[in-house]
């Protein structure tokens, strides 16, 4: 079956989350209804689009709701918080790989055979050679590369013995917003939300992490895709998925912008001067960052419709704007 065609039914685990609440989003236009199930521990009952079925509950107890009924599994139920999984590992090994060990038996169990899962770059860790692709070494350098690395080993492993039909997405910096859906994080970690808090006055500076980098401006880079662009191509993944098999894509504009250069951007996206502060170099933070999606282009047929940095950070000032005064 075609799991584009309308009409299908899918659940979607933390979907009350940034990226799980917009593939949701992404689902429900396309036709299909769309059960979400969250425990609400980083997600937001408010983010849930509109339509969708909603279940507070964690991802080890799917078994509860799962049923034959059920098209595909979309899974986003993860901690993933980097410097989080570094300080306190074991929630990470338990949520991420046990919820997930938990999810695939009751998939087993109720007959669904489809899953799409969100994997991660995190996994590479400190790349040889960019751009990155699939078959690159990986070697995570935290606990929440390393979860998900297991997981990804985990799903071959179901697809070899049981059939499982799987798609992992590893993203690499995700970004912008969808509507009324957009980055919330707490605590916010990534680049362009934090620009943005300077932008509107909620933090004084933007901390730029080194300056001595092998780059043309000396700060790191890395690849940005829109949140838009990457639920368009879960949504192919739906397609892509064959039974027994295990497909790994990268998702990334295969282009890197510097933090210098995401930090002017927003300037002229926003119309706000945004000071920096010159910090250290983080320990693990590599130079760059650049996907290789010609997999995913191949595969999926998808490439990203939304490339530029402007474009990505002015629907992200949108949604920050609007929530700065909800």
């Amino acid at each position: 079956m075609n799991q584009r065609t309308s009409g299908s039914t899918y659940l979607v685990t933390g979907g009350a989350g940034y990226v799980g609440s917009v593939v949701a989003a992404h689902l429900l236009a396309a036709g299909h209804s769309v059960t979400v199930l969250d425990d609400l521990s980083t997600g937001h009952r408010a983010a849930v689009p509109d339509g969708a079925r909603f279940i507070e509950g964690r991802v080890q107890d799917a078994g509860r709701w799962l049923d034959s009924s059920y098209d595909a599994v979309l899974h986003f139920a993860a901690f993933s918080q980097v410097g989080q999984s570094v300080a306190d590992p074991e929630p990470y090994w338990r949520n991420n790989v046990g919820g997930t060990a938990e999810l695939l038996a009751a998939m087993r169990d109720a007959g669904v055979r489809t899953l799409v899962f969100s994997s991660t770059a995190a996994v590479y860790g400190e790349p040889d050679t960019v751009p990155i692709t699939e078959d690159a070494p990986t070697r995570p350098t935290n606990p929440y590369g390393a979860t998900k690395l297991a997981v990804d080993h985990m799903i071959s492993g179901e697809c070899a013995a049981h059939g499982l039909a799987a798609v992992s997405l590893r993203y690499f910096n995700v970004a912008g917003a969808y509507g009324r859906h957009g980055e919330r994080h707490a605590p916010e970690t990534h680049l362009i939300p934090l620009v943005l808090q300077v932008a509107l006055g909620g933090r004084a500076a933007i901390s730029v992490y080194g300056d001595d980098y092998p780059t043309p401006d000396g700060t790191c880079v890395r690849d940005y895709i829109h949140v838009a662009d990457l639920a368009e191509a879960h949504l192919r993944a739906l397609s892509a998925a064959r039974d027994g098999e295990h497909l790994v894509c990268n998702l990334g504009n295969g282009n890197g912008f510097s933090v210098h250069e995401v930090v002017e951007a927003a300037r002229k996206v926003t119309g706000h001067p945004i000071p920096q502060l010159a910090a250290g170099r983080r320990p693990g933070d590599p130079a760059v960052l650049v996907a290789s999606a010609e997999r995913a282009a191949e595969t999926l047929g998808w490439r990203p419709a939304r490339p530029d940095l402007a474009g990505i950070i002015a629907d992200a000032w949108e949604f920050a704007r609007r929530t700065a005064v909800e």
